[in-house]
């Protein structure tokens, strides 16, 4: 295993923003949405919610992407199989600097930045092994 192919680490930084993309819109598009209707619920289950939007949002997306390549079922098991490792520890990381950083509150914070980069940062070495390793980009590109 090489942990010094620049190329693959950029390749693999685009991927995981795409994954970030996906997970954050879905994350935290429930937190605000709960915020903003004004639903009461207890903080953890929130985030078990956003939890679950985020990585339900981040395979539609990564579906989308790969249909320019193949066909429905192949990337909708494409964007399952070789990403939610990634989403879920991605998700981990935001929910646990959001809820560290604001002391669980339910409301959308200046958390949110560090929140993306700790997700990034908890996803992207898997991304890169995934693709180093194995050949195997989350995004197909």
């Amino acid at each position: 295993m090489n942990w010094r192919n620049l190329s693959n680490w950029s390749r693999s930084a685009r991927n995981t923003m795409w994954c970030l993309a996906g997970c954050a819109a879905g994350d935290f598009g429930t937190i605000a949405y709960v915020d903003w209707k004004g639903i009461q619920m207890s903080t953890h289950l929130l985030m078990g919610l956003a939890m679950m939007n985020g990585i339900l949002t981040s395979i539609l997306l990564e579906t989308v992407i790969l249909l320019k390549q193949m066909g429905f079922g192949k990337a909708l098991r494409t964007a399952l199989g070789m990403s939610l490792v990634s989403m879920v520890a991605m998700e981990l990381a935001m929910n646990a600097v959001d809820y560290v950083g604001n002391g669980g509150s339910l409301g959308v914070s200046v958390w949110m930045i560090p929140a993306l980069g700790a997700g990034f940062l908890a996803a992207w070495p898997y991304n890169y092994w995934r693709l180093e390793g194995h050949g195997k980009s989350c995004c197909g590109k």
